[in-house]
């Protein structure tokens, strides 16, 4: 028996798949077959892609010019089509969009609900001197007149970009200064913790840095009576749209590599970089990636938490696109329940709205599992056929956790990608078995390697994830980038005519994938490099610790080229690292790794700093320790965890 096997669909489930489905139309009786064709002719897979997962549009007849230049290839250049048409093709009484705002907000948009709300935002835009690309942004949760903004504003053809109000006033400037919006669309206050938090004094500061918006519309959350006079050119949500009544959506048919959203790196080494997503690439990609590998089908309620700055935003509205309703979420994951217990809640909503794919991170996967919750005894999750996890690389202990406390029989998609390619690298699978600690496969139209440092590709080790050909989400730029530099120096200077996207990562026996951490945090001590996860995975194993943060010190201090390992822990509260808890985190290491994975330093620190999105900084603590700046903490959901790291008396021995 393989102990690696943790769960296998039934041929009656795989029969009944979409994959299933699509691999028949196809010609294929099995996913690496089905995966080489895609990858090989593109022109024949992705025009199947269209038909068959229902995209609308003229599609043209030629699929790919310059298919062999990355950057620089250009994806069905007779195409004319608008991503909004395609999320907004039903109308009827079903559900489109359920928002809970913890416990305290509860509400629900029927399709043609949400349709006619589209219908009159875009009006008032429209008679706010809004037309085809604009730019216009929210500063927003993720709530239903988040999505109502984004259709409108994209349907006419201008373009959106969003950021959560959780960022402070100069992480906000820092990125719709770059892109100049007209109307910025903001929220009054949100939720967090049971507790309001207000926006509007933010919003007054961010307008008045953005020379560019001519009206602010402010959307009621906490209340419907905030005063928008002291906000420049201020209009509530519900002034701004009463003037209009609810008729047909306007709907541009664009070309296929029209931008459609802006995107923004994390921007922790420096002003985020602007990727520029477009209509066609993105509704190519999530067709495929909810369609097929997530097997999402009319009728389905599709849940992943997230805020508007991060891609998986993104990626879950698409689902519109597939028929699905949209399971929306703001506030803290870790509100209690109805059994008191706290992140019992996603559980809560899980069951009370039906949901089938329960998608989050992995850091709440862990953080459910040291609070020793279990879903599956408190809860019935009967709907759920899927869970999603990304953000970072899910342990295997992870995968353990969810198959015996969340639910056996179900989909477990550990996926990763980008906000740089607004989708996947690498997904699930619901034809295929889930090994502990594997990502299932590489994503059809994919071409998905580990390259060696000397570029060739290998299998069973340790290298750089890449992609040896074009895909239709690729970024059609960045924005202010006119001679296209910056693009080409973000994915295509480590290896030519390849994009390289920054991970450490293996393709294993099974043809999954291990992700081992981002390439540029890899640490590389005695000239060996190892992924932070690995280290990771063994220290958050001990009960004592709740995560964990690793870099590579230079050592001795102004050598080139040699490091050590240096480990931060957050413990429970209540413990103290002392030596023989310190010797316990080493050897655990070194018993489930190597001697070289050992830390030589073992600290202990009372927060972790991490992006919006929940990342944790390994770069920007390195620059904290090495006395260098960190240049936008801005990006930080928690910028003063950093001061735990600075002038560390243990790091100068």
């Amino acid at each position: 028996m393989n102990d690696s096997l943790l769960w296998t669909p039934s041929p009656e489930k795989i029969a009944a798949t979409n994959m299933a489905a699509f691999m028949r139309r196809a010609g294929f009786d099995n996913y690496e077959a089905l995966w080489q064709w895609s990858v090989d002719q593109p022109d024949a897979f992705w025009p199947l892609v269209w038909d068959f997962c229902g995209a609308i549009g003229e599609r043209g007849n030629a699929v790919l010019e310059h298919g062999d230049r990355m950057p620089g290839a250009i994806w069905f250049p007779q195409a004319k089509l608008n991503y909004a048409e395609n999320l907004l093709k039903l109308r009827d009484d079903g559900d489109a969009l359920v928002f809970w705002g913890e416990g305290k907000v509860k509400r629900r948009l029927s399709r043609g609900q949400l349709y006619a709300e589209v219908s009159r935002f875009q009006q008032a835009l429209k008679a706010a001197g809004v037309t085809e690309g604009d730019r216009v942004a929210g500063y927003l949760p993720n709530m239903p007149e988040t999505i109502v903004a984004m259709l409108a504003t994209t349907a006419l053809g201008a373009v959106w970009s969003s950021a959560s109000p959780d960022f402070g006033v100069q992480g906000v400037v820092d990125r719709f200064g770059q892109i100049a919006p007209k109307v910025l669309v903001c929220v009054d206050g949100y939720w967090y913790n049971g507790k309001a938090v207000d926006c509007m004094a933010k919003n007054a500061e961010a307008v008045a840095l953005l020379p560019s918006v001519e009206k602010t519309v402010v959307v009621g959350y906490l209340s419907d009576s905030a005063d928008v006079a002291p906000i420049r050119n201020g209009v509530r949500w519900a002034d701004f749209v009463a003037p209009h009544a609810a008729g047909e959506v306007e709907i541009l048919r664009l070309p296929f590599d029209h931008p459609l959203f802006v995107m923004y790196s994390s921007g922790t080494t420096g002003v985020p970089k602007c990727i520029v997503h477009c209509h066609g690439g993105a509704l190519l990609q999530h067709l495929k990636e909810h369609q097929l590998h997530s097997d999402v089908k009319p009728g389905d309620r599709v849940f992943y938490f997230t805020t508007c700055g991060w891609m998986m935003w993104n990626w879950l509205v698409s689902g519109l696109a597939s028929g699905a309703a949209l399971l929306l979420y703001d506030g803290s994951p870790f509100v209690a329940g109805a059994d008191g217990k706290n992140g019992s809640i996603l559980f809560d909503y899980a069951d009370a709205e039906g949901m089938t794919h329960f998608g989050t991170s992995a850091k709440f996967i862990d953080a459910v599992a040291k609070a020793e919750l279990s879903p599956r005894r408190s809860h019935r999750l009967a709907s759920v056929r899927a869970m999603f996890s990304t953000g970072s690389p899910l342990a295997p202990e992870g995968f353990d956790y969810v198959y015996r406390e969340i639910k056996g029989d179900m989909l477990l998609a550990s996926i990763s990608g980008g906000t740089d390619i607004l989708s996947c690298f690498v997904l699930g699978n619901p034809v295929l078995p889930v090994h502990r600690g594997e990502i299932q496969c590489r994503g059809l139209g994919m071409a998905v390697e580990v390259f060696d440092d000397e570029g060739r590709p290998v299998r069973g080790e340790k290298g750089e994830l890449v992609c040896t050909k074009p895909f239709p989400a690729m970024p059609v730029e960045f924005w202010n980038d006119s001679d296209g530099s910056k693009y080409r120096a973000a994915y295509f200077e480590r290896f030519d005519n390849l994009w390289c996207h920054g991970d450490f990562a293996e393709i294993t026996a099974h043809g999954g994938m291990i992700i081992y951490g981002r390439s540029d945090a890899t640490l590389n001590p005695g000239g060996v490099r190892i992924g932070t996860a690995e280290i990771y995975r063994q220290v958050e194993k001990l009960p004592e610790v709740v995560e964990s943060l690793v870099i590579g010190q230079d050592w001795p201090p102004g050598a080139i080229g040699d490091v050590r390992v240096v480990l931060f822990v957050k413990l429970r509260e209540g413990e103290t690292l002392d030596d023989a808890l310190a010797d316990r985190v080493k050897k655990q290491i070194r018993d489930n790794t190597t001697p070289r994975h050992v830390p030589a330093r073992v600290l202990q620190v009372a927060d972790i700093p991490r992006t919006k999105s929940g990342k944790i900084v390994e770069l920007a603590v390195r620059n904290v320790v090495h006395g260098r700046a960190v240049k936008n903490v801005e990006a930080l959901a928690n910028p003063e965890a950093l001061e735990h790291f600075r002038d560390r008396p243990e790091l100068q021995s």
